[in-house]
């Protein structure tokens, strides 16, 4: 979908998208096709009851007086209610109504006045809601149907100043386009996008300037990364790190650091999966697209901030070689890891991918994200991810962030009650903290090699894949994380 922007006017082709306040009635545009079509747009609202309340439409399929193919209202709510999200999720909505037609153009008409936004923000937000519901992956498809068809081709969002409004979407573009590519790393199948697929994949970041350093598993042998690799050795696959570098910020600030858990397919290892469900596994990866996706966005925007991005890329496969419960691993840090369950290994990746960013980068802050326990399901559902840390600033930023772009997150307690349950006896600990606190003591695991920098895990096994359908997301890969972290990093991080 192609989106431009222009001052209003009435379209003379295609579908044509009207904006109503609640209790505002037609605006200036609407009035205007109003009169054209000799009132049929004043006589539906009357007996449709439309009354511009949020998430309401009211479609008029070729209307008499005018040449185009349909007019719908869309409602809006009361525009003193408005934040960006919420019109993000109204642009979303268009989208899928729009998606419906047949029109290969069609054209949005910001047609209120007041709320808290003015109304070339009203056009960029819708725009962007537009965008990231614009979204397929029908890639692997050798017959589509006509729903799988991306419709209306040109997109066109009027607004009283267009170019203001066009200077405000394109940061929001990029955002989007980061999302986009988050997602399309989360639906790949497992068999086109293992390790050395995904690694290759990232080096498109380097058109946008972004640094892309590719680390092999004889490297990381060499570094001790014991425990990340010992995750691949029953994959025919190798397993790689990939590290991003954005320095879009002063030559010498600290670079904020976000680690991706990145197991490419998950079986469980000898600790199987049952079988059923399992296809999804390809989406234990959310947590590394994420972190992709935020450095294409950051990149793409051109992000005044330094931003370290660290990928733990493995396939936890069951062979002959594979490791064991058992097994006991040495980490990059020293600390060494008693294997009770080779179905946590999301966290071993993660033990040499914080402690060799911590190690190498010295951050001001570092935030993990991992599709990482079932037990987040059951604490929080899809709703949440998530939160645990060990610094009440970082934790407060990403909650308010959160609320902003609508991926939300909970805080969870971590302490020395918790940490206790992980302590081995044959090791310093164990990957596996029992039934109880499950989601906590996979959080208390990770803390241990985070060497006291300022750190959040954000634990994403609800929202990073498969998670609730919204105007915006419609996609088993959802591409959670993205606005979150960019929203942090803009509001509070860049000079």
């Amino acid at each position: 979908m192609k989106i431009k922007f222009a001052k209003p006017a009435r379209p003379k082709t295609g579908t044509l998208v009207l904006l109503v306040a609640e209790g505002g009635g037609l605006g200036p545009l609407g009035q205007d096709v109003d009169t054209a079509t000799q009132g049929a747009l004043s006589r539906a609202m009357k007996l449709a009851g439309f009354d511009g309340k949020r998430d309401k439409f009211l479609d008029l399929l070729a209307p008499g007086g005018v040449s185009l193919d349909r007019v719908v209202l869309a409602g809006v709510g009361k525009p003193e209610d408005l934040t960006a999200y919420a019109l993000e999720l109204v642009g979303g909505a268009i989208a899928g109504t729009l998606k419906s037609g047949k029109s290969k153009d069609a054209t949005i008409g910001v047609d209120f006045d007041g709320g808290p936004l003015s109304s070339p923000q009203v056009a960029a937000l819708i725009a962007s809601g537009a965008r990231l519901r614009a979204y397929s992956f029908d890639k692997y498809k050798t017959k589509k149907k006509d729903d799988d068809k991306p419709n209306p081709k040109t997109l066109t969002v009027m607004s009283s100043d267009a170019e203001a409004a066009k200077a405000g979407f394109e940061p929001l573009q990029a955002i989007a386009e980061g999302v986009h590519m988050a997602r399309d790393l989360v639906n790949e199948p497992p068999n086109v996008l293992h390790p050395e697929a995904y690694a290759k994949r990232v080096d498109s970041l380097k058109e946008l300037g972004v640094k892309v350093e590719v680390l092999d598993e004889k490297e990381m042998r060499a570094l001790g990364m014991g425990a990340l690799v010992a995750v691949g050795e029953g994959s025919v696959r190798e397993s790689r790190m990939v590290v991003m570098t954005w320095n879009g910020g002063k030559k010498n600030d600290q670079p904020l650091a976000i680690v991706g858990k990145g197991v490419t397919f998950d079986s469980g290892g000898v600790s199987l999966k049952p079988g059923a469900g399992m296809q999804d596994m390809k989406g234990d990866m959310a947590g590394s697209a994420c972190v992709v996706g935020l450095m294409h966005a950051l990149a793409s925007r051109k992000a005044r901030a330094n931003v370290v991005g660290v990928i733990g890329l493995v396939e936890n496969m069951p062979d002959g070689s594979a490791f064991r419960p058992g097994d006991i691993l040495k980490s990059m840090s020293g600390q060494t890891i008693e294997v009770q369950n080779t179905d946590a290994e999301g966290r071993l990746v993660l033990a040499d991918a914080l402690w060799y960013t911590q190690d190498r980068f010295k951050p001001k802050f570092m935030v993990d994200l991992a599709t990482l326990t079932g037990a987040i399901l059951v604490a929080l559902g899809k709703d949440h991810a998530g939160l645990f840390s060990n610094n009440d600033e970082l934790s407060e930023r990403l909650a308010a962030a959160g609320t902003v772009t609508g991926e939300k997150v909970w805080r969870l307690p971590l302490g020395p009650e918790y940490d206790k349950i992980i302590d081995s006896d044959v090791a310093d600990m164990k990957n596996v903290g029992g039934r109880y606190a499950g989601s906590i003591t996979a959080a208390q695991f990770l803390q241990r090699f985070v060497n006291g920098v300022p750190w959040a895990h954000l634990d994403i096994a609800g929202t990073g894949m498969d998670g609730n359908k919204t105007a915006i997301s419609q996609h088993f890969g959802v591409g959670w994380g993205v606005r979150l972290l960019n929203r942090m990093i803009e509001t509070h991080y860049e000079g």
